[in-house]
């Protein structure tokens, strides 16, 4: 597990952590309804197992923007959003950027 969970009510609003440019809105394997934001500098976002996208592909977006719907798609046991953080590729601590 390479990211962290937020648990919350189905249909809750999902929120980009920071602007940029959306690389991904859709379905893919044991995420579900997948969001990914490309930051620059090597940043990237994901928000997963979501209810409905609500973005697509080459968006800007800032931060705080609405872009997901909660949800339990994919390999999920209940509706939350399943956050991870990658640098170059890499993942890193999704905590450590929060309330940033």
């Amino acid at each position: 597990h390479k990211g962290v969970d937020f648990a919350g009510a189905p249909g809750s609003s999902v929120t980009a952590v920071a602007a940029g440019v959306l690389t991904w809105a859709g379905e893919r394997s044991g995420f579900g309804k997948l969001v990914e934001i490309n930051h620059g500098d090597g940043f990237v976002t994901r928000y997963a197992h979501n209810e409905r996208t609500l973005v697509t592909v080459g968006q800007t977006v800032k931060r705080g923007a609405q872009i997901a719907l909660m949800g339990s798609t994919g390999r999920s046991t209940g509706p939350h959003v399943h956050f991870e953080v990658l640098r170059n590729g890499r993942n890193v601590d999704p905590l450590s950027f929060i309330g940033r």
